[in-house]
């Protein structure tokens, strides 16, 4: 590649790309997406197959490898032009057909096209309810250029702001630019990236600029996407950031889970490097600046932004109090002033210089203008990639853009921010998402993650994940953290195994309090975030766990009465076969009960029968009435786990031992066994038969 020595050759060598035809439009062209979800669903071998047919076509036809283009749950996709057809789950097979059909016959393929529902007219690319509603300025070039080509980046305007910048404005411009627009951070808080800039340019000595792209959140891949399918636009980022603020050293820090990522990066790095863009007298200019890839191992707590510059120190990825910020002389890294921003939130920054700040403020809110890019994941029915402007409400994002909830079921709740976010219930669907608020409603925007759930998840099951994540991955130095997360995760285990008790989610509101308040980083402050919001709106559900010993998502395998159906059950012995603790009895009238006594609640014949027969029902607690029972013994006698205990003052029934099996109901010759709730237990292992009635 041939090295630019100033902006004028670049401006130039636009002109000339755009001349011979690159990326032009019209041209017929299949922009294939290869990112690192459709590449798992075989993507390379489908564009190996494009590429063999098209050879062997005498139609001329460009075949790209784009970045991911957000429909991942329909992947392999890809777009066929000048139609602008969308075509998804495209296996390697269908390749000749498309060249033959669409490319020299200009025809459709109908059952590639994209439809919602049978016998639904097909779309177009620009009429898929999945992208219809987004906006794209992060993700402007994702799947529609070869990340790995330097050239395709220029050629649809790429660097183009880095020339405005070197030509028509003086560093402080830019970051006055970049203040105006109130760019606020995609990676957590949403701190205004402006005054972290112009904070860190006040800091004298030699300065780094570092992207975070360490995103360890479950089911996030945003900033994957950035870096796998739009590198340059990160690079142009950055560089405008090291312009603005005199930074010297650039580096990007990525976890090595990301090999798409770190592959395309190092590409991009040495493209931009032979060409001029970086590295000593960018351009011709006076601005010198390198960058260089940082891979981390994997840790979620070197997201935080001390942590990550111990890791690219060579360190153990510890938090460390502050001040000194990052920002400041002794806080960054190796002691230099350092600005650290995120993946998504540089990639913004060309748009903003080339277009404006006035334009960036026209989208959005007026706190939280712009776009966010978000991991639709869950029960969706689209799930992907999206990118959406800061204000739209929950209920587009999930009902519009994602399709509404798998199977027509119940939406019950719907996680953002991660692992470290907080759970909003069906009441507040119509809220904006900015981050203001999220923050509001107990929850935060973090780097984007957004998983929706359904009247078959388990609120309190949902906390513990989250919890549980956050709690293996604290660094375990500050106390807090570390013993706080793991006490309330045991309270949680105690309550969802059915040995829940009354004070238990007082405590867990508690500790969760104190974490919060106490922990030494931003992953300590946020690990409570799915338990107090899901108490706060959810509580039912935790009382439910602990005194009904009742889960109504039926998830918690500990809970519940496990019984079976007679009138559905016909006898396949499915559910005696896959019984670890031979719970499943035959009566003597030839039918099937459960053993309470043996039943560990695991679920596995819930999960086995057929004709789902085998019912989970709310787990009543029986009591001894004393002003009845005359003390017989003959509850004590039958009682096979030793449960009724005789005091001074009569028999009791020690509920933790007790496993609701209905013996003692049965035998009591007086009715003295009484439960808490209206329905009685549905099993008698004692008559092999219906409890006797009341």
């Amino acid at each position: 590649m041939k090295r630019l020595n100033s902006v004028k050759e670049l401006i130039s060598l636009r002109e000339y790309l755009q001349k011979d035809g690159v990326l032009e439009p019209g041209k017929k062209r299949i922009r294939v997406c290869c990112g690192t979800g459709c590449k798992a669903n075989k993507s390379l071998k489908l564009l190996e197959e494009l590429k063999n047919a098209a050879n062997q076509s005498a139609t001329d036809v460009e075949i790209i490898s784009t970045g991911c283009q957000g429909l991942c749950q329909k992947g392999p996709v890809m777009i066929v032009e000048p139609q602008e057809y969308f075509y998804h789950r495209v296996q390697p097979q269908r390749a000749r057909d498309i060249i033959v059909r669409t490319i020299e016959g200009e025809k459709p393929i109908m059952d590639l096209l994209y439809r919602q529902t049978y016998g639904e007219r097909a779309y177009h690319i620009n009429e898929v309810p999945f992208y219809s509603k987004q906006k794209r300025v992060a993700l402007r070039n994702n799947g529609r250029i070869d990340p790995t080509n330097i050239y395709h980046y220029i050629a649809i305007g790429g660097y183009r702001a880095l020339e405005k910048a070197f030509l028509q404005m003086t560093p402080d411009q830019v970051l006055d630019e970049v203040d105006k627009a109130n760019l606020r951070g995609r990676g957590g808080a949403g701190f205004p990236a402006g005054k972290k800039w112009r904070h860190t340019k006040r800091s004298p000595g030699l300065k780094f600029v570092i992207a975070n792209g360490d995103e360890g959140d479950p089911g996030a891949f945003m900033d994957r996407s950035v870096m796998e399918g739009d590198p340059h636009s990160l690079l142009e980022g950055m560089i405008l950031c090291a312009y603005a603020i005199g930074g010297r050293h650039g580096i990007i820090y990525v976890r090595h889970e990301y090999p798409l990522a770190v592959q395309n990066l190092g590409i991009a790095i040495k493209q931009a490097e032979e060409v001029g863009l970086l590295g000593e007298n960018i351009l011709g200019t006076d601005l010198s600046f390198d960058i260089r890839l940082a891979q981390g191992a994997g840790a979620f707590v070197c997201g935080e932004s001390t942590a990550l510059v111990a890791s690219v120190e060579g360190d153990r990825g510890f938090p460390r109090p502050r001040p000194p910020r990052l920002s400041e002389k002794g806080g960054g890294v190796w002691g230099y002033p350092t600005n650290l921003n995120n993946v998504e939130t540089y990639a913004c920054v060309p748009y903003i210089i080339e277009k404006g700040a006035d334009w960036f403020l026209s989208i959005g809110t007026q706190n939280s203008p712009g776009t966010k890019v978000f991991a639709l994941t869950g029960k969706v029915v689209d799930t992907g990639l999206i990118e959406v402007p800061m204000g739209i409400t929950l209920r587009e994002i999930i009902y519009d853009i994602g399709g509404g909830i798998l199977h027509d079921k119940k939406f019950k709740a719907v996680q953002t921010g991660g692992p470290s976010g907080g759970c909003i219930p069906e009441k507040y669907l119509d809220i904006p998402v900015d981050f203001d608020s999220l923050t509001k409603l107990g929850s935060i925007m973090g780097s984007g993650g957004m998983v929706v759930m359904d009247e078959d998840n388990c609120m309190v099951d949902v906390a513990k994940f989250f919890l549980s994540f956050c709690q293996a991955e604290s660094c375990g130095k500050c106390p807090p953290c570390r013993i706080g997360t793991y006490q309330m995760m045991q309270i949680l285990e105690k309550i969802t195994s059915g040995n829940g008790e009354s004070g238990d989610i007082e405590k867990l509101e508690e500790l969760g309090k104190k974490v919060k308040e106490a922990a030494l980083c931003g992953l300590g402050n946020s690990a409570p975030n799915p338990v107090l919001s899901t108490i706060k709106y959810f509580r039912e559900e935790y009382e439910e766990h602990v005194f009904q010993k009742y889960c109504r998502a039926k998830v918690c395998s500990g809970l519940g009465i496990l019984s079976i159906n007679t009138d559905i059950c016909y006898q396949c012995m499915r559910c005696m076969d896959v019984c670890p603790f031979d719970a499943i009895k035959e009566s003597k009238e030839g039918g099937f009960y459960i053993d309470q006594v043996y039943c560990q609640r695991c679920q596995a014949c819930y999960m086995v029968c057929p004709l789902g027969s085998i019912e989970i029902n709310s787990q009543p607690v029986p009591t001894i009435d004393k002003e009845i029972c005359y003390m017989c013994g003959r509850c004590n006698d039958v009682c096979r786990v030793n449960a009724i205990k005789q005091t001074s003052t009569g028999y009791i029934i020690d509920s933790y031992a007790c496993k609701r099996c209905g013996d003692c109901y049965n035998v009591c010759p007086l009715g003295a066994i009484k439960f808490e709730e209206a329905t009685p237990l549905s099993v008698n292992p004692i008559s092999k038969g219906e409890i006797k009635g009341k």
